[in-house]
């Protein structure tokens, strides 16, 4: 594989790769319900995600769509366990899909960054939870999530840093990674297991 042989050029890198299975990242279908899963999933544990996302689509009795979302009663959404502001969150997202802030049928045309751009012009979606999606729902292949706790960790020890890396440190070193860094990613998470928060991996 073209990605692996390029990574294994770093020595250190390819120490931790020669340890772990390939990875294995498979195209989402559904843009809609996995920024759902994200939202929910946020500062909750898996447990407790899961068990709220249950109840939230059981609502519907199928995957909603996002006019399904805003014709439901916020009490009626409030009373599967989500707190005021994931309530907002969601339907703050199913307006940006129905007035066209979203629309994944253009994803394919446009880069990392414009992405980023429109994923974060939903309330509750920063940063992370964009470069989240690039990854386990893209799967673009030369994402580097800085903001991710446990890519710092990886970076940490991967390199034996004394403190966590700043963000322009780690692009820093993952330069020579390019342009596979979402695969190297995908290593680092192996070197410090960390929950991706409804994205899965």
């Amino acid at each position: 594989d073209e990605a692996l042989a390029h990574l294994k050029e770093d020595k250190k890198l390819a120490k931790v790769i020669a340890k772990h299975p390939l990875p294995d990242l498979k195209r989402g279908r559904n843009a809609y319900s996995a920024l759902i899963r994200s939202i929910v999933y946020q500062q909750l544990s898996g447990k407790a995600a899961g068990t709220i996302l249950e109840r939230f689509l059981a609502l519907y009795g199928t995957v909603p769509t996002p006019e399904m979302v805003l014709k439901i009663p916020i009490a009626k959404m409030r009373s599967v366990g989500l707190s005021g502001q994931k309530t907002d969150y969601l339907r703050d997202l199913s307006r940006k899909f129905l007035d066209g802030t979203i629309e994944p049928k253009k994803f394919s045309k446009m880069s990392d960054e414009e992405i980023r751009a429109h994923l974060i012009a939903v309330k509750g979606i920063g940063v992370w939870t964009a470069d989240m999606f690039l990854i386990f729902f893209l799967n673009r292949p030369d994402v580097l999530p800085t903001g991710d706790l446990g890519i710092q960790k990886g970076f940490q020890e991967l390199f034996k840093l004394k403190a966590l890396p700043s963000a322009s440190k780690m692009e820093k070193l993952a330069e020579a990674w390019k342009p596979y860094r979402t695969i190297a990613s995908w290593y680092l998470w192996r070197l410090k297991d960390s929950n991706t928060d409804g994205f899965g991996r």
